[in-house]
């Protein structure tokens, strides 16, 4: 006997996958960008010399440059604000001559600097210096991000230290190159201003304490880690003529880069967080400058904020808006939002409006969010289901209802095109609805059927993308395929690929990334020939996947149903697609991930993964290189 897939999924839910449904959502990202950027420390101040341009003039303010509890003398600290030329892109120093510290390690920055602009992101790196009375010690390197320079008022205060320097180098990790460069496009200043804003949630600028005065209530702190961090660092800061710099800098060497001060060192880490792992724990042991620390070492150096709150309840699909801002849609009929550090917009949720079995979300254009509601009462659609769209105030778009016409039947995911399309699939028929960004039917009354019906493949679908050529790619979770739909739905191409593939995603080049449940593993698709790259990557933790995403690089992020870690993989671009980036148990899985979902990758580069079995979100700071958001059709560049 065959269930309604209603019911199918609802009692096999926690079970094994065949009723597992994927989000299907796109996103891009990617571990570790900056490439191609500078070496060497920013110069040439704006307005230190003849020519050059003026701007906002930045209020003056003080400081304090510190290794633990102890100041640190003869620093010399200088201010910059971020480049805007790219990822990593030289910064503009602020100062024609950096400021040197005092016997208590203070300085002050005169009101004299020009920012380029008034919101120009300002940060600032004390190099060398004296500890105690201990000799120079050449290997500082510290840095604080400060936000916005006309933010900056005359009662400022600003601490530099070890616990500043974890939360910039994580937070802005996409952003900073060796040398204390800290750049984004000219197009991404808002993925750049949120991973300051994520940078002053992780610490309080002002004392250079761990969590910031922002951090939201409702966030999981990971106070020990950055502690324990800035522990390790502090060890080469206090002491130069003891080993602490040697066994920092030969436990954070990236491929050929061995750091030879503490921010590089810091930003090496970030890059490669499963590398001497227990070496780093012992090294962070020999100093008690920050308390509280981790207890014993951990799976590897990520960091990482589990967040609860806006009323989540079995949270599934997930997307970012062009703000920033994180939505999520919960099965049991709540649609959540999140501001960009992961505080509950609606402490309460959005609830009502035909939202109800819901796993897949959507973001379009327009910031309107698209919700897939698996069913619906009688009296609407035969309880066959909805589509429930939001504006980017949470108000309904889509009636007290939703909308219910072209066919839709228990629709459980849906794939923006860049025309403003929506596709949705329906597991209840195994049909493909199609609706404008009114809701009007663009697939008939009773959407796209594939001309053999389930004995072509095209069996139980679970998820879409949209390719270029606006064909829609949608996973078939009752077998081995994945089916190319024409947009005028004349032709079904099924291609023999996967293993019960749950989540989709399309990466620049065209290529369909697939998660095979039943297999742990994920396939590549070449949607140019519909040939098959690769039946199936393993590697890297991918147990049971679920949720695919391809950050700004074109690597893969995976999400591990029964983990519970998160994966990523090599893409397209690289000598060898496929290769698992992740060790053996995936990225942090020490997390808890509990029954990971969804996937999205933000303009900041942070990875934000819905945890189905445990009414919550994480996020992986600073780990993926950023995308344009919100992700519709091939991931784009921010």
């Amino acid at each position: 006997m065959k269930l309604s897939g209603s019911t199918f999924l609802k009692l096999n839910l926690r079970n094994l996958p065949l009723a597992l449904l994927a989000t299907g959502l796109l996103s891009v990202t990617v571990s570790g960008c900056g490439s191609g950027v500078q070496s060497t420390p920013p110069t040439d101040p704006p307005g230190s010399g003849s020519g050059s341009p003026t701007g906002y003039v930045g209020t003056g303010f003080t400081g304090k440059v510190m290794a633990g509890a102890q100041p640190i003398a003869n620093a010399a600290v200088q201010l910059y604000a971020a480049g805007t030329s790219g990822n990593g892109s030289t910064a503009n120093a602020l100062l024609s001559t950096p400021l040197t510290t005092d016997a208590k390690g203070t300085f002050t920055v005169p009101a004299s600097y020009q920012c380029p602009a008034a919101s120009s992101l300002v940060y600032l790196v004390a190099r060398g210096g004296t500890v105690g009375t201990g000799s120079q010690n050449s290997a500082i390197a510290l840095a604080t991000a400060i936000g916005a320079c006309n933010g900056i008022t005359a009662s400022s205060q600003f601490v530099v230290n070890e616990v500043t320097t974890v939360a910039t180098a994580w937070a802005l990790a996409p952003f900073v190159s060796a040398g204390g460069n800290v750049g984004a496009s000219s197009t991404n200043a808002l993925g750049l201003s949120n991973a300051f804003a994520t940078a002053a949630s992780l610490v309080n600028p002002a004392t250079g304490t761990s969590p910031g005065a922002t951090f939201p209530a409702n966030g999981q702190s990971p106070a020990a880690k950055v502690n324990s961090l800035a522990n390790a660092l502090n060890a080469c800061a206090v002491a130069v003529a003891s080993n602490g710099c040697t066994q920092l800098f030969a436990a954070t060497v990236n491929g050929s880069q061995t750091p030879s001060n503490t921010l590089d060192a810091a930003m090496n880490l970030v890059h490669s967080p499963a590398n001497n792992v227990a070496a780093l724990f012992d090294l962070s042991t020999a100093s008690s400058a920050y308390q509280p620390v981790l207890a014993k070492a951990p799976t590897d150096w990520i960091l990482f904020i589990t967040f609860s709150g806006g009323a989540m309840n079995e949270p599934a699909g997930v997307g970012v808006d062009s703000s920033g801002n994180v939505w999520v849609s919960s099965y049991f009929g709540v649609v959540s939002e999140f501001s960009p550090i992961g505080k509950p917009v609606f402490a309460n949720g959005i609830t009502g409006y035909g939202l109800r079995s819901s796993y897949g979300l959507a973001i379009d254009s327009q910031n309107n969010v698209w919700v897939p509601n698996e069913d619906s009462p009688y009296s609407t659609n035969n309880a066959l289901g909805t589509v429930t769209v939001l504006n980017s105030s949470g108000q309904p778009t889509s009636g007290a209802t939703g909308f219910s016409a072209g066919g839709l039947n228990y629709p459980v995911s849906i794939s923006i095109d860049t025309n403003g399309t929506s596709w949705v699939v329906d597991y209840g028929n195994s049909h493909v609805t199609l609706l404008s960004n009114s809701g009007q039917p663009l697939s008939g009354a009773n959407g796209y059927a594939a001309p053999n019906g389930a004995d072509s493949g095209f069996a139980f679908p679970v998820a879409v993308v949209v390719d270029g050529n606006h064909n829609g790619w949608v996973a078939n979770e009752g077998g081995d395929y994945i089916t190319r739909v024409s947009a005028d739905g004349s032709q079904f191409a099924n291609i023999h690929c996967c293993n019960s593939p749950q989540g989709l995603a399309i990466d620049q080049r065209g290529y369909i990334w697939a998660s095979n449940f039943y297999g742990d593993s994920v396939s590549q698709i070449s949607s140019a020939n519909n040939a098959v790259i690769s039946s199936g990557y393993t590697g890297g933790g991918v147990v049971h996947p679920v949720g695919v995403a391809v950050d700004g690089a074109g690597n893969v992020w995976v999400t591990n149903f029964r983990g519970p870690s998160l994966s990523e993989l090599a893409g397209s671009a690289s000598s060898a697609p496929g290769k698992a980036i992740s060790p053996d148990a995936g990225w942090a899985p020490d997390a808890a991930l509990l029954e990971a979902f969804g996937v999205a990758i933000d303009a900041s580069g942070n990875v934000w993964v819905t945890n189905l079995g445990g009414n919550t979100i994480t996020e992986f700071i600073g780990m993926a290189t950023p995308i344009k958001t919100p992700v519709i059709g091939i991931p784009q560049a921010p």
